[in-house]
């Protein structure tokens, strides 16, 4: 929503000069499906998300580079194709929120290979507020009334963990393009599934190191000055869901009155910029494309949203 350009704007406007060493991150991350299309407004609709990252200081394992903690405040928004629409049988996905809190922590290895896990408390259904926030951001830019929360996925209480592993080949790999493998598990009261498929980066410059990169949130360091870089990336990855309660409702409050059966299997892909001028911000833009999630005659095979990206560095 484009509320999320006045915020991005507002952490732009901070300048500070240092010695490039930063040890902790603030950023912001919007996805949206007008970042792709001024004329679309479904599904996946609008995710909100405020990291704060801070630099381990015990990185005592000698097999280990860095290790990063995080925690974040989130708010996902899901709605059907038609949000005028207030008749509950005409709605081709169950109208959705999830606002959560998450504990996250990465580490990097020397040989350039990535561990990551997280755990997440939220709640799924009015109390997350997603009907409220949508009327709000309606109301500025005189969009058309959204009709139909009242049969949205009724609440329920999220917990849910994750954990992926990035895999570095290093022989298919050189200074500017670099392929690793990405596999990830999660697992919990709102999304369960796993995860496989690449990640590749194609740098407009020298690639830095994987426990440096603003790619993996890495930029962060006691010792070494933060380095420039641009690049662009693509992470084409399949899918095999086994729960998702935007989709199926929860199975702690089965009184939610539209849900749909799963599609378990499907395909996505990002492709995306990212840029830092080795100062104290990085930026970047995704593409988001997937196939269909949902068993529904009425949902569209496939579906696409944006993501911009802003962080901000400090000591």
């Amino acid at each position: 929503m484009r509320l999320a350009f006045c915020v991005l704007l507002f952490f732009s406007s901070f300048f500070c000069v240092s010695q490039n060493q930063y040890s902790k991150e603030l950023s912001l991350l919007n996805d949206n499906d007008l970042y792709t299309s001024v004329y679309r407004d479904r599904y996946y609709t609008n995710g909100l998300f405020l990291n704060i990252r801070m630099l381990s200081k015990n990185n005592s394992n000698n097999t280990k580079t860095k290790k990063i903690h995080s925690l974040s405040l989130g708010h996902m928004m899901y709605t059907p194709k038609k949000t005028t629409i207030a008749i509950a049988s005409l709605h081709d996905r169950p109208f959705a929120g999830y606002l959560f809190t998450r504990y996250k922590q990465d580490r990097y290895y020397k040989n350039q290979h990535i561990f990551t896990f997280d755990v997440e408390v939220g709640i799924i259904g009015e109390a997350a507020r997603a009907k409220e926030l949508q009327d709000f951001i309606h109301s500025i830019y005189d969009y058309p009334k959204v009709e139909g929360w009242k049969h949205q996925i009724k609440n329920a209480f999220g917990l849910n963990a994750s954990a992926s592993f990035l895999n570095y080949f290093s022989k298919i790999s050189n200074s500017t393009l670099d392929i690793s493998s990405l596999s990830s598990l999660k697992a919990g009261t709102i999304f369960t599934g796993i995860s496989t498929g690449f990640y590749s980066r194609f740098g407009l410059k020298k690639l830095q190191h994987f426990s440096n990169s603003i790619a993996f949130n890495a930029a962060l360091s006691n010792s070494e000055a933060k380095k420039s870089e641009s690049f662009f990336f693509l992470k084409p990855m399949l899918h095999y869901t086994l729960y998702d309660a935007t989709i199926q409702g929860s199975f702690l409050n089965t009184g939610s009155t539209v849900t749909y059966e799963l599609a378990p299997i499907y395909f996505s892909f990002e492709l995306g910029y990212m840029y830092t001028s080795g100062k104290r911000f990085n930026y970047g833009y995704t593409y988001h494309f997937h196939t269909k999630k949902l068993k529904s005659t009425n949902v569209t095979n496939t579906n696409s949203y944006g993501s911009i990206f802003i962080g901000y560095n400090f000591n």
